[in-house]
């Protein structure tokens, strides 16, 4: 991809005919968390949902005006909407569509699940490949397309580096591509991901995830060399595109189904076994003749999904940018640090409010990867460089010391 300068004239003529939409459908239950999970404490007391707000205000201010949407979920819409109360100008007609809900399937009957104590949690949204038939469903396609919108930017809340590129967005229009995936290259941090491939039998793009994959190939899979790229789910689609594609479909876009394995109540282990039937939004590049893929670097991806994720990002490793992009240090040389924290403790943001205690963030800009097995409490003022891994074997919670640690093992 070439970045010509773009005129602002040129900027204009662009922005009048896009939408940027954040997907923001996930509650992340996985994290422990009962609300919308762009409501997580991201760097100071600053949320996803404030990132995104600022970055939007940003842009229209520095940019142009540009048309910003939402897409809920039955369990997130009225936490953003109370969010976004203090900028009343993001809450606009047409700031949301909303996702359908579909039941949890019993995983011993097969049936619709039955949970009497909260019948709500009986239900979820079908993954952000239901972000289609949502926009077809609801009228918002036909909306967008009727006011002469013709590129929707789509990106995950819980990314704050995927924001509006203008060069992008004037690469994906000059291309005159329907669909354009960003991918990264792909480390050992990312080798679980879903990987870009090409179908041998017509040279067509497609998606796979890591829950399409048997047992057999998973190694295949992982070999960050057979795949080297992998979905950072920023897309630029052609919503004229995709009313072609909806209309040779009979409503809907194709998309492999993924069966996620969850208890019906997310936040009770103990609760009945279901089955999520989810999508991913990032398949439908198979259904998009003259689709095609741009690889973007690391300032554009800055995802959480895990305790380790958001810890990373709550560090020095990442920096926030003038416009409130979440931007990979410098002194990374261009790779996050790998965090590996022990599942049992650190799988939800209580375990890991309880690791840094009253202000033990550590340093991680100089940390090639960090591993903490057991109960650790960081003090105040670390510094972790290289390839640290700490253990902790007691059943009590222990405290690192302050100070510098440097390519070592320490067992507590």
């Amino acid at each position: 991809m070439k970045n010509a300068a773009v005129s602002d004239e040129r900027a204009k003529q662009l922005l009048d005919q896009t939408v940027v939409l954040k997907l923001n459908g996930g509650l992340g239950t996985g994290m422990g968390l009962e609300k919308a999970k762009s409501l997580l404490q991201v760097k100071d007391k600053d949320t996803f949902i404030d990132f995104i707000a600022q970055q939007i205000i940003s842009f229209r201010k520095n940019k142009g005006n540009v048309r910003s949407m939402f897409m809920n979920s039955f369990s997130t819409s009225a936490d953003t909407k109370e969010a976004l109360k203090g900028n009343p100008d993001l809450l606009k007609e047409g700031w949301e569509v909303v996702q359908n809900k579909v039941p949890k399937i019993d995983a011993k009957t097969m049936q619709p699940a039955k949970w009497p104590a909260n019948p709500a949690k009986e239900w979820c949204p079908p993954g952000h490949g239901d972000l289609y038939p949502a926009l077809a469903g609801t009228g918002m396609l036909d909306k967008l397309l009727k006011d002469g919108v013709k590129y929707m930017f789509v990106s995950n809340s819980d990314n704050l580096g995927a924001t509006l590129d203008i060069d992008l967005l004037n690469y994906f229009v000059e291309s005159d591509k329907s669909f354009i995936m960003e991918v990264c290259t792909r480390t050992e941090a990312d080798k679980k991901g879903g990987h870009l491939a090409l179908r041998t039998s017509d040279s067509q793009l497609l998606l796979r995830e890591s829950a399409q994959c048997s047992s057999d190939d998973e190694k295949a899979f992982q070999d960050t060399d057979k795949h080297k790229y992998f979905n950072t789910n920023n897309l630029w689609i052609r919503l004229d595109k995709l009313k072609e594609v909806l209309d040779a479909h009979d409503g809907v876009v194709p998309l492999p189904m993924i069966k996620n394995s969850k208890t019906v109540d997310p936040s009770d282990g103990a609760s009945p076994e279901v089955f999520q039937l989810e999508t991913a939004m990032g398949a439908a590049i198979e259904s998009f003749k003259g689709a095609g893929a741009v690889v973007v670097d690391r300032s554009r991806f800055a995802p959480v999904k895990t305790c380790a994720d958001l810890l990373r990002v709550r560090s020095d490793a990442y920096e926030v940018t003038t416009d409130y992009r979440l931007v990979l240090s410098a002194d990374c040389n261009g790779k996050p640090p790998l965090v590996d924290l022990d599942s049992k403790i650190y799988k939800k943001v209580a375990g890991l409010d309880k690791m840094l205690g009253e202000g033990g963030l550590p340093s991680l800009k100089h940390c090639e990867k960090l591993s903490v097995k057991g109960k650790v409490v960081f003090e105040k003022g670390i510094v972790f460089k290289g390839k640290v891994a700490i253990v902790n074997s007691a059943d009590e919670w222990k405290v690192l010391k302050a100070g510098t640690y440097e390519n070592q093992e320490i067992d507590m």
